[in-house]
């Protein structure tokens, strides 16, 4: 059964007025793993993520989605470095373990999360338990690091084991085409790194639970099948990364 999640929103991070939302699995007596989940190109679109975090709550972790500009000046890294920063330090004041976040990102939020995990030194040394790539794509620089991701995975890392990687993409993504995700992964197998890749049916809004609606100029909350399965899909891999026994079969590793 499903857990019932809250909801907070409209917490303030420290960066520039940017505010993030937290879904949290009700009833929780240990601490429990959390997922910080950025969202993609359009500036300070938390609530696109709103489906899809609340459903990977549901399976019992919590999941904070801040707010984030890629039109700053700098790309979006402070605000996404702020956001890192807020999380470890408060995550526990929402039931939390700090000692197991989770990093993930959708789109371009998705390029930076992995680009964090091939190149931690970039981002301030971090080293998440794992990070989740939705619907991204790794071979140019990615505004949490200022590196591209695939090159930085074949310059080689350093004597620390690696972050485990795990990748979701819609196999008729027509923005991001699935063979991103394969190439990297692929390159990630080449050096023996942990990773997988789940390849959902559907689109680049559709793995998030979400469609695009041209006349919003916004992803919005979606009703159809494809998006809900696909959508459920990339939460249990939320999930999977973060420690929780999936609710889904059918991983492709």
């Amino acid at each position: 059964m499903a857990a019932e999640v809250v909801v907070r929103t409209g917490l303030g991070y420290g960066a520039d007025g940017r505010l993030m939302d937290v879904y949290r699995p009700a009833g929780a007596s240990n601490p429990v793993p959390a997922v910080l989940l950025w969202h993609g190109r359009g500036p300070d679109e938390r609530d696109v993520l709103a489906p899809v975090a609340r459903a990977a709550a549901e399976l019992g972790v919590i999941v904070l989605v801040p707010d984030w500009r890629p039109d700053a000046s700098d790309g979006g890294r402070t605000h996404l470095r702020k956001s890192a920063a807020f999380a470890r330090q408060n995550v526990a004041d929402f039931g939390g373990d700090p000692e197991r976040i989770v990093l993930a990102g959708w789109s371009l939020g998705g390029k930076a999360a992995v680009g964090v995990a091939l190149n931690p030194v970039a981002f301030g040394g971090w080293r998440p338990q794992a990070v989740v790539g939705i619907a991204g794509s790794y071979a140019s620089t990615a505004p949490s690091t200022g590196t591209v991701p695939i090159e930085d995975l074949r310059r080689g890392g350093g004597p620390l084991p690696p972050v485990p990687v795990w990748l979701v993409h819609g196999t008729v993504d027509p923005v991001v085409d699935v063979e991103r995700s394969r190439e990297l992964h692929s390159a990630l197998m080449d050096q023996g790194r942990p990773t997988s890749l789940d390849e959902v049916a559907t689109d680049h809004a559709g793995v998030i639970m979400t469609e695009y609606v041209p006349e919003r100029h916004r992803c919005l909350p979606s009703t159809a099948a494809h998006a809900l399965e696909a959508g459920s899909r990339t939460a249990d891999v939320l999930a999977r990364a973060a420690g929780i026994t999936a609710q889904h079969a059918g991983r492709r590793s």
